[in-house]
């Protein structure tokens, strides 16, 4: 080629390319759903294919990059809007990552979780793991959690009792009044709620749409929180069934708990324990009956002073059938299931190392028993085994057990082995604060209770407060950029099958009640008392906090009473008792139309996830499949406005209608369907202040029209 012919070349390239489209940024996505990613959940040493969207006819060509090396992306279809891209990978048995780069003439950029990029950067990258998967009831799955002593008091004859016990300082109370708010020393007062409460209100959870019921900690405890186990083994008497009831409760003047002997017959009597344990495996059959799983609370960082492995308080010392505990003298067959600091202690040595100091949380010392670490297995198998049956464990602390990261690790990884081994359909999670990255690898925990990822951004993002209510920021509060930024980062911590599961909550007992957060009021109940946690609640903002948690990526989970209007600053306020009989039932209803649309919508339940645009006070993103799209729109500032909003990038024909399926106010909600055009794929919509809106188009598929079709030809 001579060099005329060269220029002449040159700018027929020129003309052809001042021919395409602007560049379209916003037509690029790419994520780990099963529509991008094939098989989503892959086999080690397997085949996989890997999709990506650009504008129809609007790139040069793109290329997914996997460890430094570029592979070309061949187009496989399109339609009206979209051309898409595929390539197939061979992934082996470790994490396979990997971005995109896209080229349009000169214009060269990166495309990873955070979407378009200047550069990449590891910490964004799309993430696979081979052989990593959880099972399909939790992806999506509407979880409730119960702490059972606050639900429903199912029967009274097992109810903890006035004096029966002493515990950190005083004796237990038996509450008379359900309704009163809990003491600010509160973990001592017991309001009577039990399992047989909970069977006898299955019908409610199944109405209200519940697949998964959370349980707070079961086991024996001689707390209400029972985050201080006294027994792996066996369910607390005290909320399962008492058959034996001899002894007394403890003298006025009596403080000694080897004297509770009303206590210590119905929390080491075999027949109260044996009870209890078949009542707890009647609860997961009814559940189960009903279409419901039940994941345990497992506490195995730590246990309680009252454990019988420890003994502190002599409950164990004299009862029938019990070796004597690692307090209680030198020689007891537990002392190495603790670190103890004076060997010269004995007897009655309280020289152990306590989680963070605390004497009434012995510190589990697995590196230095192996007897202990085999049996704590032996008990992640046992409940989710039969007779129990129980469909996963929720892990207290989980990042604080044992005395190394190395160890903690191990641990889990053996854990989850056993789980699985005993269970294959059974999840493990975690609570953690901060990145859990380094414990979702596929061999450790399948994923954790959502802070960083949904409850502190919803939370500032909606009313500005902290997670405790212990400070408001008003530089968050309304600040769809920050919300956005905080998502895309927290989000890249997780793969997809563990974001899937991931427990979106807006309260649990450790942090203060959303629609208390909504009054903006900084402090507990220590500082304001217990009635302002109930001053200025703005349910408005509640409602659209729902919304977002039943269109979000991951398992909404409801702490019990939120549905029924229940507030309460952090513990032990939050762990008010479910207001029976003075529930707010036009929100429960709003919960049970959300969880609905939340549970037959696959887009919602593990479809992908867009942002589209945000601003002061206003948030508009989209959940979608290739049948299925989602527009969730929330404006939570004070005055109406108009949006006008570009819908195509969630799959949208540029022309089409959309039907409001839900609409949140200032004053109430309806699920009643209004149809609105899409033009030029362009949505247009005025929103009310304190607003939110559920949007939705569904392709029919070719199974629905043919059906269609048979039925009108028969008719």
């Amino acid at each position: 080629m001579d060099f005329d012919q060269l220029l002449r070349a040159e700018k027929s390239r020129d003309y052809i390319y001042g021919m395409r489209p602007v560049f379209n940024r916003n037509a690029l996505f790419s994520d780990t759903t099963e529509d991008y990613v094939s098989p989503p959940e892959p086999n080690p040493y397997s085949q996989i294919t890997i999709r990506f969207r650009a504008g129809l006819n609007n790139i040069d060509r793109v290329f997914l990059v996997h460890q430094g090396v570029r592979h070309l992306m061949l187009k496989e279809g399109g339609d009206e809007s979209f051309d898409y891209f595929a390539c197939q990978m061979e992934v082996e048995d470790v994490e396979f990552s990997y971005h995109f780069e896209v080229q349009v003439g000169k214009i060269v950029c990166i495309y990873d979780v955070r979407g378009v990029a200047k550069e990449a950067m590891p910490e964004y990258a799309f993430r696979i793991i081979p052989g990593f998967r959880t099972p399909k009831w939790a992806k999506g799955a509407v979880m409730y959690q119960i702490y059972v002593d606050r639900f429903y008091n199912g029967d009274p004859s097992n109810d903890v009792l006035t004096s029966e016990y002493e515990y950190i300082g005083d004796k237990t109370v038996h509450v008379e009044d359900w309704n009163k708010y809990p003491a600010v020393m509160g973990v001592r007062e017991f309001y009577g709620g039990d399992l047989q409460g909970v069977l006898d209100k299955m019908d409610y959870l199944q109405d209200l749409g519940v697949d998964v019921i959370y349980f707070n900690p079961l086991f024996v405890s001689p707390s209400n929180h029972k985050y201080d186990i006294q027994d792996y083994d066996y369910i607390d008497p005290h909320i399962g069934r008492i058959v034996s009831d001899q002894g007394q409760v403890l003298d006025h003047g009596q403080r000694e708990n080897r004297f509770a002997t009303r206590y210590i017959d119905r929390v080491t009597n075999i027949k109260n324990l044996e009870a209890s344990n078949e009542l707890f495996a009647q609860v997961v059959e009814e559940a189960h009956r009903r279409g419901m799983k039940v994941i345990l609370d497992g506490v195995f960082n730590h246990c309680g002073s009252f454990n019988k492995w420890m003994d502190k308080e002599r409950i164990y010392e004299n009862a029938e059938g019990y070796q004597k505990g690692a307090h209680i003298c030198w020689d007891s067959p537990y002392r190495d299931y603790f670190q103890f600091y004076n060997e010269y202690a004995w007897p009655y040595n309280g020289s152990y190392d306590g989680w963070w100091g605390h004497d009434t949380l012995p510190k589990l010392n697995y590196e230095k028993s192996r007897e202990l670490f085999d049996y704590v297995m032996k008990i992640a198998a046992k409940w989710v085994s039969p007779p129990y049956n129980a469909d996963g464990w929720r892990l207290d602390v989980a990042a604080d057990l044992g005395h190394s990261p190395e160890f903690n690790h191990n641990f889990w990884q053996e854990f989850r082995k056993a789980v699985r081994e005993a269970n294959p359909d059974a999840i493990v999670l975690a609570e953690h604060y901060g990145s859990p990255r380094d414990w979702l690898n596929g061999k450790e925990w399948d994923t954790v209770m959502n802070y960083d990822a949904f409850m502190e951004p919803v939370t500032w993002f909606l009313t500005g407060m902290q997670k405790h209510s212990d400070d408001y920021r008003g530089d968050l509060f309304g600040n769809a950029d920050s919300f956005i930024g905080a998502m895309r980062h927290h989000m890249a911590s997780f793969t997809m099958p563990s974001l899937h599961i991931a427990m979106n909550e807006l309260s649990n007992h450790d942090h203060s009640r959303f629609l208390t957060r909504t009054n903006k009021k900084v402090g507990r109940t220590n500082t304001l008392g217990a009635q302002a946690a109930d001053e200025g609640v703005n349910k408005a903002v509640m409602r659209e906090a729902v919304v977002i948690q039943m269109t979000w990526p991951g398992a909404p989970t409801i702490y019990y009473g939120d549905e029924a209007g229940q507030c309460g600053f952090t513990d032990p306020d939050n762990r008010r008792t479910y207001p029976w009989g003075r529930e707010d039932l036009v929100l429960v209803d709003f919960h049970r139309d959300m969880i609905r649309i939340h549970r037959d919508s696959p887009a919602l339940r593990v479809g992908s996830l867009k942002f589209l645009t945000g601003g002061e006070d206003l948030l508009c993103y989209a959940r979608f499949n290739r049948t299925q799209q989602f527009i969730i729109i929330v404006n939570n500032g004070a005055a109406e406005r108009d949006v006008e909003l570009e819908v195509w990038p969630a799959g949208l024909p540029r022309e089409c209608a959309l039907e409001r399926i839900m609409i949140t106010t200032e004053t109430g909600y309806s699920p009643m369907p209004k149809h609105y055009e899409v033009k030029s794929g362009i949505l247009e919509i005025r929103m009310q202040k304190l607003s939110s809106v559920v949007l939705m188009r569904e392709e029919e598929t070719k199974e629905t029209v043919r059906t269609e079709a048979e039925s009108k030809s028969t008719a």
